[in-house]
């Protein structure tokens, strides 16, 4: 009998994408990034914080940083929330290990509804896309449809 060698379906070095998303505070999307579903989380915490565009506000300079940070346990890590509260933001980063519940939902569920907002899009949901490119295009005009969504309900 012969046994074939395959890779392991639980195993982290899979194909796929994950979509890192920065909102405001209403759920509105400020920034979209796609990277491979075998990278780390947390290595993309510092530089897509970076991309964030300026927010207009009062009259005045545009702010071009926010006051904190909501993230979940996948951006756990001492050294990165080190460097965030050094760039003069509080970082509110669920902690690895602790138990659902922590008190972060009340403030993280506008990034959780966008985030399922953007899985409704079929085309999102599952990547057929072999280019990256591609993908991110699509990504980008779901995010703007949603902020075209929200801007008409407030009319």
């Amino acid at each position: 009998m012969r046994w074939a060698l395959k890779a392991s379906p639980v195993d982290r070095g899979r194909a796929g994408s994950k979509h890192h998303l920065i909102t405001d505070g209403h759920g509105t999307p400020l920034a979209v990034l796609v990277t491979g579903g075998n990278r780390n989380d947390v290595a993309q915490l510092l530089p897509y914080r970076d991309v964030i565009p300026p927010v207009r506000g009062r009259v005045g300079r545009p702010r071009r940083k926010p006051d904190s940070l909501f993230a979940d346990h996948g951006y756990d890590h001492d050294s990165y929330s080190n460097q965030v509260h050094e760039r003069g933001i509080v970082p509110a980063i669920a902690r690895r290990g602790t138990r659902h519940g922590t008190g972060l939902g009340t403030y993280r569920w506008g990034i959780e509804w966008t985030i399922a907002l953007l899985h409704g899009f079929r085309r999102l949901r599952i990547r057929w896309e072999r280019r990256a490119d591609i993908h991110e295009a699509f990504l980008k005009l779901a995010c703007c449809l949603i902020t075209h969504r929200q801007l008409r309900s407030l009319c």
